[in-house]
């Protein structure tokens, strides 16, 4: 008995010295035992209610998830900043994150300028950034790499949808209101594109400063167009300022809006009386399911408002990171890529979504209609979901793509 009792006892001995000695190499593998997130996103401006603190808000959710769920043999870490919609800004943060913080990848990155200054500076000092802010197309076309992921949305896909619809009701003659940068640019091709090929024309284009704050001179060049749809190629407080004095030189309702890039904190901010109708495209509305319930009301409980879909989708991008490191059991930038692109992203935000060699994650769209105010019957019911649109149409093809990645 005697002799048994200290045979136990030596095997549980060997098995803890034998667990010790794996222990700190398994955590050496991820190096100093801590993954650190940086969140680059407009806290003060124009793209602060659609973005800012509600990115920080959901990137935390996210880690403190992950960590309840997953255990891992590490700790997580965030760091947040305000780009102030500039690229050098944030840039310059983005390399002082990269050299002298830590930081393993930066995230969310709302405005597309910012967006491609800093995917420049990730490939050049070998780290992740993870798009969820930005919209242009060429963060994954003329200017991808392999370490960045364009997750949520891009104007081509919110551009496909919205354009599309207007144009097939019957909205034919298209003129454009354009923030005079990168998005915006790429907004006004994308949707432009799209009128053309469904049978519709463009008949002229203006573009404003960005941010912009009097769009009278502007609307009033849409107005004699003749157009009979007005596209806002804009974004945030430049297109809640667009709508509201459209109603007041009397341009609406004589002339329709395409709003081709907005969020549920716009409708709320305008109100249904003023949107109701309106066509536009989202990768994510909060009463599309239970998940999508769910998620949404723990994220109102924080910010007393219900997420867009850049703040679900930044929480996905980080969550599929963070699992990514855990299962590669390293934090090496090619690694943890490899394990992302080859796992299927299934979450609240998507269902099957991937990440192609473009970098771009693809998942189904939807295309939505502004409900009229009778309509609506509790708060932030505001959509009528019209159709889901399938990943593969929702995204530019890979045929088209211009990155090199892919050719």
């Amino acid at each position: 008995m005697q002799r048994k009792s200290f045979t136990q006892a030596m095997a549980l001995a060997l098995s803890a010295l034998t667990a010790g000695a794996l222990a700190p190499a398994a955590q050496a593998q991820v190096a100093g035992g801590v993954v650190k997130i940086g969140v680059l996103t407009d806290l003060s401006g124009v793209y602060s209610d659609v973005a800012g603190r509600g990115t920080v808000v959901a990137t935390q959710m996210a880690i403190d998830d992950f960590m309840a769920r997953e255990k891992p043999g590490f700790k997580v870490e965030l760091v947040s900043a305000d780009h102030q919609n500039k690229g050098d800004i944030a840039a310059n943060k983005a390399r002082e994150w990269f050299e002298r913080d830590g930081v393993d990848v930066a995230s969310e990155l709302v405005t597309t300028s910012v967006a491609l200054a800093v995917q420049k500076i990730a490939k050049e000092k070998n780290r992740i950034a993870l798009i969820s802010g930005a919209a242009s197309t060429r963060v994954t076309n003329e200017d991808c790499n392999d370490v960045t992921v364009h997750w949520t949305y891009d104007t081509y896909a919110v551009a496909n949808g919205t354009a599309k619809a207007v144009t097939k009701a019957g909205g034919k003659k298209w003129f454009f209101l354009t923030a005079d940068y990168a998005f915006g640019h790429s907004l006004e091709k994308d949707a432009g594109d799209v009128v053309k090929a469904n049978g519709g024309e463009v008949v002229g284009a203006v573009r404003h400063p960005f941010p912009g704050s009097d769009f009278s001179s502007f609307l009033l060049k849409a107005q004699s167009s003749g157009a009979q749809i007005i596209g806002l190629a804009n974004a945030g407080g430049d297109t809640i300022n667009a709508i509201k004095q459209a109603a007041e030189f009397g341009v609406t309702p004589k002339q329709s809006l395409a709003g081709l890039l907005m969020f549920i904190t716009d409708i709320h901010s305008l109100g249904l009386k003023t949107t109701q109708n309106m066509y536009l495209t989202e990768g994510f509305y909060w009463d599309l399911n239970p998940e999508t319930r769910e998620w949404s009301k723990r994220f109102f409980g924080q910010m007393k408002k219900m997420p867009t879909m850049i703040q679900a989708g930044q929480y996905s991008a980080v969550m599929h990171y963070l699992k990514a490191v855990k299962a590669a059991g390293t934090k090496d930038t090619a690694k943890v890529m490899a394990q992302m692109k080859k796992t299927p992203v299934n979450d609240f935000f998507a269902k099957g979504g991937t990440i192609r060699a473009d970098g771009r994650m693809v998942h189904d769209m939807y295309l939505l209609q502004v409900k009229k105010p009778a309509e609506s019957t509790t708060p932030w019911d505001y959509y009528h979901v019209r159709a889901t649109i399938p990943a593969a149409e929702a995204f530019q093809p890979l045929s088209a793509s211009k990155c090199s990645l892919v050719k």
